[in-house]
């Protein structure tokens, strides 16, 4: 372990980023260029470190060692980067740079408020996220975790009307006093036994578990089981693992940029990444292994597979609601859900493979779902069209971005070429390597994949394969839930809807029970942004019809104007802040999967469960898994 300030430094350099943004408010450019430049200094730092942590170096920076002081009773604040730190850090730092290019055309294509506020506040996030991937101990962690709950409070709130404060209000309870009291008390168990020891207290990770606390286990197996259990539910709240998911669709209502990388990389991955934590570097699979519960009529079984359970539940029952979603956001929000629990069934199947499977599929998701709310934003600001069911032949107003999207569609159902089938390959190696009662567990990820399809198919076939005058909005699935044969629509039966048939008189809601009702100019209220297209800006009492990129496309409603979408090149379909990211980070889904052998995150993941094994990975997969858990020391 080596003292270095690089840790700190990869923390604080958006910090600092917060103070030079407020105090460029008056100068947007210089404002936004602040955000960019805090992002390559970020990734920069953190990159700086990747070679020498690959190679078994471990950077750390302590409060106590710099200036002398305790921050809590034989516990330090203080960071390190280590290999699973870095994997964390590596990706939030990566995908900030596009993410804060794609804000600067989102946030400027929809004129919207606040948006000094808006790239404080992301700063913050950014620091709050490398703080939780680089914490070195339990303390450390929970600290990071809050402070990223109250410093994206104002991104889910943002638009400061009744839904974003309710939305915010229901984020602030469940991460920040949900899951905060439930991480605390973990935490405050896992102290209390540590301190049993001879040792003296520890919270500090170690890569195949803490030795201190696989001694007091021994002789306190209850109080070490309902820790076990704190903790992962603790990090289940941002993780979104039900029952404590529901947050997550609510919090929709931010702008898109906060959905995409705060809702699909550094919030919810951040609740992912500590359940990462609990089993690899806290408990480890040896202590997991031998902590087995006493369920009456079953017997025992290990403390993973009711986490395991509740990790197949989520994935599969999220993937069903989203099917039912027509509000592109929800949708994706729900997939976001089921996606997660991909990572915390894989991590606690404690088998090495499902292992590497669970930690790569960390940025396999983050890319292909970043994609798809980059796509979904973008949809947004040039036609403010949010609702599935009005984008019947959107392809060929937005050709690059639909295509887009359906890579990142591709990844979510694990089809190849795309990242997410590597990663869920090795689940399901893994699932199978363990047989019995996981192969329970090998089906749901199956199932999921195939509902994967079935809520994303038709986002594409309606985008490329329907058209304006004659579509159904649901078409893969033919009952009154998803869409019947005689809901085509060709604008000569008004009173034929595009979900079941049900009739539209201006006043009902058209494709979605949770769709606000038209007004008495029959148009509806939107819920992703204040401001929800670049046509509707406020002018004074006057609502004022703006085309921000010289081609105004006559509606001021979801869906197409009267004449049709117009066709458009992929190069003119929005602005180069927004095309650009959406392209890169398409790529970047497609290469990770082409070739994830020559993918750093693949390497790292490897050598974190290597770690935390004890053992060099080829040499842990040539080992029974009953041997790895109850031999091989760690």
């Amino acid at each position: 372990m080596v003292a270095d300030l690089r840790p700190l430094a990869a923390v604080l350099v958006s910090a600092v980023a917060i103070v030079l943004i407020v105090a460029s408010h008056r100068r947007p450019n210089l404002r936004e260029g602040w955000s960019v430049v805090a992002a390559l200094a970020k990734f920069g730092i953190i990159v700086s470190m990747l070679p020498a942590v690959m190679d078994g170096t471990v950077f750390a920076w302590s409060l106590r060692e710099s200036t002398g002081v305790q921050f809590l009773a034989g516990i330090d604040f203080a960071l390190r980067a280590d290999p699973l730190g870095i994997f964390f850090a590596l990706l939030a730092s990566f995908l900030w740079i596009f993410t804060s290019f794609y804000a600067i055309g989102y946030m400027r294509g929809l004129d919207e408020h606040a948006q000094t506020r808006f790239f404080a506040s992301f700063a913050a996030s950014l620091s709050a996220a490398v703080g939780i991937a680089f914490a070195a101990n339990l303390v450390t962690i929970f600290v990071f975790y809050e402070l990223l709950s109250l410093v994206t409070y104002p991104l889910v709130a943002h638009n400061e009307d009744s839904e974003a404060r309710i939305a915010g209000r229901k984020y602030i309870t469940y991460t920040f006093f949900g899951g905060g009291v439930f991480l605390l008390a973990g935490t405050v168990m896992i102290y209390w036994l540590t301190s049993l020891v001879r040792s003296g207290p520890t919270l500090a990770f170690e890569a195949g578990g803490m030795d201190a606390l696989a001694t007091a286990a021994q002789a306190e197996p209850i109080y070490a089981q309902a820790a076990f259990f704190l903790l992962i539910a603790g990090f289940g709240v941002k993780a979104a693992l039900m029952p404590l998911h529901s947050w997550l669709a609510d919090a929709m209502v931010a702008p898109t940029p906060v959905s995409g990388l705060l809702h699909a990389v550094a919030v919810v991955k951040s609740g992912a990444f500590g359940i990462a934590r609990v089993i690899l570097e806290v408990y480890g699979p040896g202590l997991i292994h031998d902590l087995p519960l006493d369920v009456p009529g079953i017997g025992e079984v290990g403390l993973n597979i009711p986490v395991a359970i509740v990790a197949a539940f989520t994935l599969t029952a999220a993937s069903i609601i989203a099917m039912r979603k027509d509000h592109l956001k929800r949708r994706l929000a729900y997939s976001t859900t089921a996606q997660l629990s991909y990572i915390v069934l894989g991590l606690s199947m404690l088998h090495p493979y499902a292992m590497v499977g669970a930690l790569f599929h960390i940025p396999a998701h983050a890319f292909a779902k970043l994609t798809l709310f980059f796509c979904a934003g973008s949809i947004h600001v040039e036609t403010h069209t949010d609702y599935i069911s009005e984008m019947a032949g959107i392809g060929k107003r937005m050709p690059l971005t639909m295509t887009a999207f359906t890579v990142g569609a591709a990844g979510m159902a694990g089809l190849p070429p795309v990242a997410g089938f590597v990663s869920k390959f090795y689940m399901l190696i893994g699932a199978g390597s363990m047989g019995g009662e996981y192969w329970l567990f090998a089906a749901a990820l199956l199932l999921s994949a195939v509902l994967n399809v079935a809520y994303f198919w038709p986002v594409v076939y309606t985008a490329f394969f329907e058209s304006e005058d004659r579509h159904d909005a649901k078409p893969l699935l033919e009952f009154p839930r998803g869409g019947l044969v005689e809901s085509y629509a060709d604008g000569s039966d008004a009173d034929v809807a595009a979900d079941g048939g049900q009739p539209t008189d201006g006043e009902a809601d058209r494709s979605d029970p949770e769709r606000p009702a038209a007004d008495e100019d029959g148009n509806y209220e939107y819920a992703v942004d204040e401001y929800p297209s670049d046509a509707e800006v406020p002018d004074g009492d006057q609502v004022s019809s703006v085309d921000h990129h010289g081609d105004f496309d006559d509606h001021l409603t979801g869906g197409p104007p009267a004449d049709g979408w117009p066709r458009r090149s992929p190069i003119t379909e929005t602005t180069w802040l927004m095309l650009a990211p959406i392209a890169v980070i398409a790529t970047g889904a497609v290469v990770l999967g082409i070739g994830p052998d020559y993918a750093v995150f693949l390497d790292l993941a490897r050598q974190i469960v290597g770690d935390v094994f004890g053992l060099p990975f080829e040499d842990v997969t040539a080992v029974p898994f009953d041997r790895l858990v109850t031999e091989v020391p760690h």
